[in-house]
């Protein structure tokens, strides 16, 4: 073809036509123009919205931006519920598409920095403004600690939206009340001072060791009336409703009505919604509730406070699985307020608040201790080889002993740690655990039979014997609450026997004679306080194969032991364990403080949290190794693995938080040293967003500070 017809001329002619485009394209600058569907008219003033969708993905952890019809401008505020068309595509000059979502409006603009057309907001659900800035800083600086999603965290912070609440406006706020008097914290050395601080307006940070009795409610709620009293915020954060409704009790009869509310499920999304708008609202101070109330919008907060912060149950299970006491160390910083960690035991983290001198110790002193904690006797493995009745029976002659003389002073409580009818088997003369001879898995007793079968394969075992010493006699490693309450109501027909458990958890019992089993966490108070404890099988709390064994295991024995009456009243705890263990001599000594220094010192010489930094990747194996490899971790993390991670219980596969059966996956520990812990979730962050926007190889999981490490 020639050259005359032009044709050949065209490339030319098309760069240039390219080159003026872009000429014109620079001379408009990158901001955008807002658009609204159909031409509709814009708003006047900062027609942008930045909004946060509810999208909780790391590829997509960022703010978006959508035009702002002049219809929606008085409502669209920042802090706002709206709905957005999500993954829209440019038509002819207007965005079309996409699936609808719903988001918040983090702020409104001028411009935007979008180079093409923008989508309108499609619906503004409510013109309530929930999220206000102070509380997307709290949940961006959770997400960054946690390598997690920004929506994530504000789906953790906020509670569902209930239309019906938002018409009902919130009672006007009522003025500080009185400070409170230092009533029974007078018997710690500087509680008159905590108190006296919080009173003033201060923001002091403290470790509190609880007094065993059941004196703690009052004086967790004199921590937050004294807050309250400064004309300032005050926030608490139980483990469970039922310690939530004993502080709120307490606190009700110390400030009135009106000053504070609870926050649990208990109460039904509506009544929730209800109360965590009105202080939201500014209409009350006070906030007492279980793990989400830790991101409750108090304003002006000058105390919060956590109890128990060892429990498992301040651990969210929702991605990024945040801590609540991590949480409010974070507002502590970050908001100026005070902080309170407080219980009857003492965990290695807040014992690191006390080393470092960031946080002050709160105790009473030792002579002080001595007379509030019952008295303690423990049962070794010795003294019950030696003991026929433990021979015979679960339970060892020294403990039916105090059984029997606590029955005739009151009721006793009897801790086991698990439940129902799924005994592991050991054998009585060594100890060994009873395996199947097929398939080598855990033998259990079998209903009230006492039948052999294995807990794998099902297979029945006729005449079992020990192949590491002979025995043939089995004794129960962990019996449930159920079986042992069984078991009690023979030793002790004429004593009513009284269960609390996962399924039905008692709240109090009566100052008379009966026997209460439970399961750790699931304790009744005793009015008057019980009068003994068994704590049965502690051996198999300390022999898990868990970092932070012992130290659980001294909270749950703290924890019931503390519902005693104390040794001045005649109150006598047993406890069926070693008693050269270090964390059966911490409860005889009643020195949960001690022992929590020393477990500190220990780790921070191996190098293991809360003094370094850890995180976990797990998934499969090949998938991991990759991961590890290409994430661009900081140049002093040290790579801890991999190793084989078992099979989810039940076979629920990813959603137990394992693998489904057949799949074998593996897990890798990353570890750095203090002042690493930033730079190790930002690289993880970046190197799973970008794995997802990828979208290769299969989905791993990623948690920071992970619980069980092994």
């Amino acid at each position: 073809m020639s050259s005359d017809d032009g044709r050949e001329a065209a490339p030319e002619g098309a760069e240039q036509l390219a080159l003026i485009r872009e000429t014109v394209r620079r001379a408009r600058g990158s901001r955008a123009r807002p658009r609204t569907w159909r031409g509709a008219a814009l708003a006047e003033e900062l027609p942008v919205a930045r909004v946060l969708v509810d999208k909780g993905l790391l590829h997509l952890d960022r703010l978006f931006d959508y035009a702002v019809p002049a219809a929606m401008d008085a409502e669209a505020r920042p802090g706002v519920r709206v709905r957005v068309r999500f993954g829209a595509g440019e038509r002819e000059g207007r965005r079309e598409g996409g699936g609808l979502i719903n988001g918040y409006v983090v702020e409104r603009r001028a411009d935007s920095d979008f180079p093409g057309t923008l989508a309108p907001l499609a619906q503004v659900l409510s013109p309530e403004p929930v999220l206000g800035a102070q509380l997307l800083d709290l949940c961006q600086a959770v997400a960054d600690r946690y390598a997690g999603a920004l929506a994530d965290v504000v789906q953790l912070a906020l509670p569902p939206r209930m239309a019906r609440a938002e018409k009902k406006p919130s009672p006007e706020p009522l003025p500080p009340p009185p400070a409170p008097d230092a009533g029974s914290w007078a018997r710690y050395a500087n509680g008159p001072g905590l108190l006296a601080a919080l009173a003033e307006g201060g923001a002091p940070r403290a470790v509190w060791t609880a007094l065993p009795g059941p004196e703690w409610p009052d004086e967790l709620a004199r921590a937050l009336a004294a807050a309250l009293a400064a004309g300032r915020g005050a926030l608490a954060v139980l483990p469970d409703g039922r310690a939530a409704a004993r502080v709120d009790e307490a606190l009700t009869a110390l400030v009135g009505r009106g000053r504070h509310v609870l926050l649990t499920a208990d109460a039904g999304p509506e009544a929730r919604y209800r109360r965590w708008l009105a202080v939201s609202r500014g209409a009350v101070r006070g906030v007492v509730g279980t793990r989400a109330a830790a991101f409750a919008p108090v304003r002006d907060l000058g105390l919060a406070a956590i109890w128990d912060d060892a429990d498992t149950s301040h651990a969210d299970d929702r991605a990024p699985q945040p801590h609540a006491r991590e949480i409010l160390a974070l507002r502590a910083a970050r908001e100026h307020t005070g902080l309170l960690v407080g219980g009857h035991a003492c965990s290695v983290e807040a014992a690191r608040y006390v080393e470092s001198g960031w946080a002050q110790p709160v105790a009473a002193p030792r002579e002080t201790v001595r007379a509030a904690a019952p008295l303690v006797r423990t049962v070794g493995d010795s003294e019950q080889a030696r003991d026929a009745a433990a021979r015979a029976a679960r339970l060892p002659t020294l403990a039916w002993q105090v059984a029997r003389e606590g029955l005739r002073a009151g009721p006793v409580l009897v801790q086991v740690p698990r439940r129902g009818y799924a005994p592991r088997l050991a054998c009585a003369r060594c100890r060994a655990p009873a395996r199947c001879a097929r398939c080598a898995g855990p033998l259990v007793g079998e209903g009230r039979r006492e039948a052999l079968v294995c807990g794998w394969c099902a297979t029945r075992e006729h005449a079992w014997r020990c192949p590491e010493c002979g025995g043939t006699r089995l004794r129960a490693q962990v019996v449930g609450a159920r079986r042992t309450a069984e078991e009690l109501g023979r030793a002790f027909p004429s004593v009513p026997v009284r269960t609390s458990g996962r399924d039905h958890v008692l709240a109090r019992v009566p100052d008379a004679p009966a026997l209460v089993v439970s399961t750790p966490g699931a304790e009744p108070v005793a009015e008057g306080g019980y009068a003994a404890a068994l704590l049965l099988d502690g051996w198999a709390l300390l022999n898990r194969p868990d970092l932070r064994a012992g130290e659980e295991a001294l909270r749950r024995w703290l924890t019931a032991a503390a519902l005693v009456r104390g040794s001045a009243a005649g109150g006598v705890a047993a406890v069926v364990a070693d008693p050269a263990q270090r964390p059966v001599q911490a409860l005889v000594r009643w020195d949960p403080a001690g022992f929590a220094g020393t477990e500190l010192a220990e780790r921070a010489e191996l190098g293991f949290p809360p003094v370094s930094r850890m995180a976990a990747v797990w998934g499969p194996g090949e998938a991991v190794t990759a991961f590890v490899g290409d994430a661009g971790l900081p140049p002093s993390t040290e790579v801890l693995g991999p190793v084989p991670v078992p099979e989810s219980p039940g076979g629920r596969g990813a959603a137990g938080g394992g693998p489904a059966p057949g799949e074998s996956w593996e897990r890798v520990l990353l570890r750095v040293p203090p002042g690493h812990g930033a730079a190790l979730a930002a690289a993880l962050k970046a190197a799973q967003a970008s794995r997802m926007a990828r979208r290769t190889g299969p989905p791993l999981r990623i948690r920071i500070d992970p619980p069980d490490i092994g």
